[in-house]
């Protein structure tokens, strides 16, 4: 069965993540990341400036066809702003079964953030099967590979800590999508980038 999200990652291993930068700096980035190939960028929602960044680049998203993606929703009133503001889908540093419902019911499919083997359990109980995995650097690459055997249908964003110099070791692990932030604003990780998105 495909999901939202196999269609969302189709097209390349990483997503962008653009977290407090305002709206200006925030739409110069999911650009960079759009040009690139990404078509996967989440903006998170901590602040009223964050509101403004994501509304810009879901209109900006909009105009090239892209489905743009609200992070850190970690309760109801997140996910209705996220809503609010055009976000297509929403991405969570925990899992909480109850937001990823409250999302879902709002119409955005949700990637909640998992870090032992009983909330993968949970989710995929609760019928997820793509993940975040976080913080994916601290986890590790053996942590991926560990889940391979027991979650085999489980598919897996590394978030946190993730860059273009580390993307392929993560990748070569089994983790499906890589989400990078500061990478997209450094010219020498994005020739990196692009090699990872030959791959």
């Amino acid at each position: 069965m495909t999901t939202w999200f196999d269609e969302a990652f189709e097209a390349a291993p990483i997503m962008a993540i653009l977290r407090g930068m305002g709206a200006e700096r925030s739409l110069e980035l999911a650009t960079v990341a759009w040009d690139l190939g990404i078509d996967a960028v989440e903006v998170t929602l901590q602040s009223d400036a964050d509101d403004e960044a994501l509304s810009a680049v879901v209109s900006a998203g909009r105009e090239r066809g892209k489905l743009v993606g609200a992070g850190t929703i970690v309760d109801f009133d997140t996910a209705r702003r996220a809503a609010d503001l055009g976000a297509a889908f929403t991405v969570s540093p925990g899992f909480d079964l109850d937001v990823v419902r409250e999302s879902e019911r709002l119409g955005m499919p949700s990637l909640p953030g998992v870090a032992t083997p009983s909330e993968v359990q949970a989710a995929q109980r609760a019928g997820l099967t793509w993940l975040k995995a976080f913080p994916a650097s601290t986890l590790g690459t053996g942590w991926f590979t560990a889940m391979k055997g027991p979650f085999p249908g489980v598919r897996f964003v590394a978030t946190g800590g993730m860059n273009a110099r580390n993307a392929s070791e993560y990748l070569d692990a089994g983790v499906r999508v890589v989400a990078v932030g500061s990478a997209l604003a450094d010219a020498s990780e994005l020739a990196r980038l692009a090699d990872v998105m030959a791959r």
